[in-house]
């Protein structure tokens, strides 16, 4: 069977399950799909790790923090949760309504695709797979070909835990991608960047599928002149280079109060060396590029800045797919990454006097996916928080607002639609159904023929209810 048919295949036998999964795949039988799933994690633990460092040279301690706890743990959410998440929901009648009576009712939306993204490959994989199986949904599963080994193990995993009728792993490049695309899909769940997020939704509309869409951005950071320095430095540090800066929600750039800024760099520069060393490259806690593509992409946003005018003030150097963690300076909008996302461990620092300059700057670009802000002062956090707009915030912290299943996580606009974990992750692979149940409504009093009669209870309806 070649590709295409394999595709085709695999999409028609969940689609012929879906009205008979509808009717039994209840609470047990998705609580027993995400107990197999969360054994098979337990079981492949130091499988995923060796994938995951084969692909990127992650460290094992990483690699459990960030890929392997956020699914675990949304498994853990959601069975706690998923009996009362699946009740209807029973609605009060209003005064037009009287003498009924009304429910929202969560059903499957069917069968789902979700594409994830090289950088998180089993987080961003199985994460939203926890909460469409919870929705009582089926899954086609295209992990990235970017990532080869980590693909291979989570196409072994499920095929070893579920049967292909309820979730299956479809591995390829792009190609694979746009032919899945092309399938009628209930929803698609997609992480990546928005310009590929920009053709999802496009495919999508072909088909009138609904869409997740967990894109990025350059999220910034502030630190204001009030900020715990020590405290700022040492999340933004984390926030940057973990994972070699490769993460949708990593610190873009920091906007730092030109009274505090040698402070913060130096000890930004305290954090790195305490985290990776004085030589990273030899450190076993920094990971590498996932490939030679993007690194050297890296180094071209970085020779392109150099040569515009931009300083180095730590790192720079690197070879094949090791970047060692950078700061730069004097960055100006001329450079290409100034306006580009940079997805590695390349940290740009700037100045500012006023609160309202970043906040200016920040509402001229695209909405970002993240935004962090470091300061003691409330009215000025508030401020921020309230002038700005992007898909979440941690203050005084990066990356926390994600872990946090009772938040949504996502973006608005180009950083993102829709929102992921826990009852947000549940009702985006959902149909609310709405359901209402007439008893004795008078309604009919206000049919044809329009007699004077009938005529003035309209009058008066209209002025009970507005």
């Amino acid at each position: 069977m070649n590709q295409h048919d394999r595709i085709a295949s695999a999409f028609e036998l969940q689609k012929a399950g879906s009205a008979r999964r509808r009717v039994e795949f209840g609470l047990a039988e998705r609580l027993a799909a995400l107990n197999a799933l969360k054994a098979a994690i337990d079981r492949r633990e130091q499988d995923i790790v060796a994938a995951i460092a084969a692909d990127f040279a992650k460290p094992e301690a990483e690699t459990i923090f960030s890929e392997i706890m956020p699914v675990t743990q949304e498994i853990a959410h959601v069975r706690r949760h998923l009996r009362g998440w699946m009740k209807p929901q029973r609605m009060l009648p209003t005064m037009a309504t009287f003498g009924t009576s009304a429910q929202i009712r969560p059903e499957p939306r069917g069968v789902c695709l979700i594409i994830a993204p090289w950088n998180y490959p089993f987080n961003l994989m199985f994460s939203p797979l926890v909460s469409a199986l919870a929705a009582g949904n089926s899954a086609i599963l295209k992990p990235s070909e970017m990532t080869p080994a980590t693909s291979r193990l989570i196409a072994e995993m499920v095929a070893e835990t579920f049967p292909p009728e309820l979730v299956t792993v479809i591995e390829g490049d792009k190609d694979v991608s746009q032919r899945l695309l092309e399938l009628p899909f209930d929803h698609i769940f997609f992480t990546g960047s928005p310009q590929v997020g920009k053709i999802v939704m496009a495919a999508a509309a072909r088909n009138l599928a609904s869409v997740t869409l967990e894109l990025g951005g350059k999220s910034p950071t502030i630190v204001g002149p009030g900020a715990d320095l020590k405290k700022a430095a040492q999340w933004t540090a984390f926030g940057r280079f973990s994972n070699a800066g490769q993460t949708c929600i990593a610190p873009d750039h920091v906007f730092v109060h030109q009274s505090v800024a040698a402070d913060f760099t130096a000890a930004l520069r305290t954090e790195i060396t305490k985290f990776y060393g004085v030589e990273a490259e030899q450190s076993a806690d920094f990971a590498r590029i996932v490939n030679d593509h993007h690194a050297a992409r890296l180094r071209g946003l970085l020779d392109d800045a150099l040569k515009k005018g931009a300083q180095v003030i730590q790192g720079g150097k690197g070879d094949g797919r090791f970047l060692e963690p950078t700061l730069i300076e004097a960055l100006t909008p001329e450079m290409e990454i100034d306006h580009e996302e940079i997805f590695g461990p390349i940290l740009p620092i700037m100045t500012y006097a006023d609160i309202g300059d970043p906040i200016v700057t920040i509402n001229a670009r695209p909405k970002p996916l993240a935004l962090y802000v470091f300061e003691r002062d409330k009215a000025l956090i508030d401020r921020v928080v309230t002038e700005t707009s992007s898909g979440g915030v941690s203050v005084n912290a990066a990356f926390l607002h994600y872990t946090h299943p009772g938040l949504p996580f996502g973006g608005v606009n180009n950083s993102g639609l829709g929102a992921a974990h826990g009852i947000h992750g549940f009702r985006a692979f959902s149909h609310e159904k709405s359901i209402l149940t007439n008893r004795f409504s008078a309604v009919p009093m206000l049919f044809p023929p329009y007699t004077e009669r009938v005529k003035r209870l309209i009058r008066m309806a209209r002025r009970l209810l507005g």
